[in-house]
C-alpha cells in the first residue's frame, strides 16, 4: 500500500526564508505567510516540515478550544505542541475561525463516537486512527480497559509530538496499549498484522488530520480499512471536500452530489455511509452552528463485508467440512 504523504515529498527549501508555512483549512493546501499572531506560528524544527506544521496548527485550534470557559472538549496536553506563545488562546486569526469551529465540533463528534460505540461493545477492543502525528486521543480518552490503540501517521511528526508528551508526563491509560504504524511505509496493512492487529476481531477506525494530497490517497484508505475491518466494524471521521469537487470536476459536473458521491464510493468499498452535518453535531450539544461552509465532510460508516481475515477463517473451515465430509464418505 502507498504511503499518503511522505515528508520527502515537500520541498520546504523555499519557505526557509522569513515567511512560516501554515496548512490552510480553508483552502486545503499549505501556504507561506509572514510570521504574526502566534497562535498558528509557533516555530518548527526538521527544515520547516509543512507536515509537522499542519499538525502543531491542529494542536493550536484543541489548545484554544481547551482554554475556553465552556470547551467542547479538554485536551490537556495540546499546548505542550504550542511554543514560544504565552497567550495563544486569544490570537485567533480570522481566517480560521470558522474552520475552527468544524474542527472542533468534528473533534468533539469523533471522540464521543469512539467512546459510546467501543462502550455499548465489549469486544471491540482495537481502534486504529488515522492521525497527523499530535493527535492526543490515546492519552486523553477514558478508553476501556485492554483497549490497543494503532497510531498511523507520519514517523517524523510522531516522533516529535511523542518526545513532547513524554516531556509533560502524558501517558495512555492503565491496561491500554499504544502502537504506532508509519504511514510512509512500504505496506500499512502488513505493519499493523506485524504490530498486533487481528483482522478477526472488531476494530473501529477514525479518520482526522492524516494528510491526504489526492484522491488516490483516500482510496488507498478505503481500500485499507475495507480489507482489515471485520464485519460491523465502524469508521467515522472527516475527509477533505475537495476530494469530491476534484472528481466532479474530472466528470464535468457543476454542482457536485457530495452525499450521492460519498454514498456510491463507500458502497463501492464496502460500507454504508452517513454523510453528518457540522450544525446537526452542533445542535446535538447545544452550541451555535458554526458560521460559513465546512471544507470537511464529516461521516460515520459501517462495514458490511467480512474482513479479509474472516474470509480466509470461513475457507479453511468450509475446506475442513469438506474434507471431513469425504473422510466420511470413503469409510462408508
Amino acid at each position: 500500500m502507498r504511503c499518503f504523504a511522505p515528508a520527502g515529498a515537500v520541498n520546504s527549501a523555499a519557505a526557509a526564508a522569513a515567511a512560516t508555512l501554515f496548512f490552510s483549512p480553508r483552502n486545503n493546501k499549505f501556504i507561506s505567510r509572514k510570521k504574526r499572531n502566534c497562535g498558528f506560528s509557533a516555530k518548527l524544527s526538521n527544515n520547516n516540515d509543512p507536515l509537522l506544521q499542519s499538525a502543531i496548527n491542529g494542536a493550536s485550534l484543541r489548545f484554544q478550544e481547551t482554554q475556553k470557559p465552556d470547551p467542547l472538549f479538554v485536551d490537556p496536553y495540546a499546548g505542550c505542541f504550542v511554543t514560544e506563545c504565552n497567550d495563544v488562546q486569544r490570537d485567533i486569526i480570522d481566517e480560521y475561525s470558522s474552520s475552527a469551529s468544524h474542527y472542533c465540533l468534528a473533534t468533539k463528534f469523533i471522540d464521543d463516537k469512539l467512546l459510546d460505540t467501543m462502550t455499548k461493545r465489549d469486544e471491540l477492543r482495537q481502534v486504529v486512527l488515522f492521525t497527523d502525528g499530535m493527535d492526543t486521543r490515546p492519552y486523553r480518552l477514558k478508553w476501556p480497559n485492554s483497549t490497543v490503540m494503532f497510531d498511523v501517521s507520519t514517523e517524523q511528526v510522531y516522533i516529535t509530538a511523542a518526545q513532547k508528551l513524554k516531556d509533560v508526563g502524558a501517558k495512555v491509560p492503565r491496561r491500554c496499549l499504544l502502537v504506532h504504524v508509519p504511514s510512509d511505509c512500504s505496506d500499512i496493512s502488513e505493519s499493523l498484522y506485524r504490530k498486533g492487529f487481528d483482522g478477526n476481531r472488531p476494530s473501529i477506525w477514525a479518520l482526522q488530520g492524516i494528510p491526504m494530497m489526492t484522491l488516490e490517497n483516500l482510496k488507498d484508505i478505503m481500500v485499507l480499512v475495507s480489507s482489515l475491518a471485520t464485519k460491523e466494524s465502524i469508521f467515522v471521521g472527516e475527509l477533505p471536500a475537495w476530494l469530491v469537487e476534484t472528481e466532479s470536476v474530472v466528470k464535468g459536473l457543476e454542482h457536485p452530489d457530495t452525499v450521492n458521491w460519498m454514498d456510491k464510493f463507500f458502497r463501492s468499498n464496502g460500507f454504508r455511509v452517513n454523510v453528518i452535518e457540522y450544525n446537526e453535531v452542533a445542535e446535538n450539544l447545544s452550541r451555535d452552528p458554526p458560521s460559513g461552509d465546512s471544507k470537511n465532510i464529516l461521516f460515520v460508516a459501517e462495514q458490511l463485508r467480512l474482513s479479509d481475515s474472516q474470509m480466509e477463517s470461513w475457507r479453511a473451515q468450509f475446506q475442513r467440512v469438506e474434507e471431513e465430509g469425504d473422510e466420511d464418505g470413503f469409510e462408508d
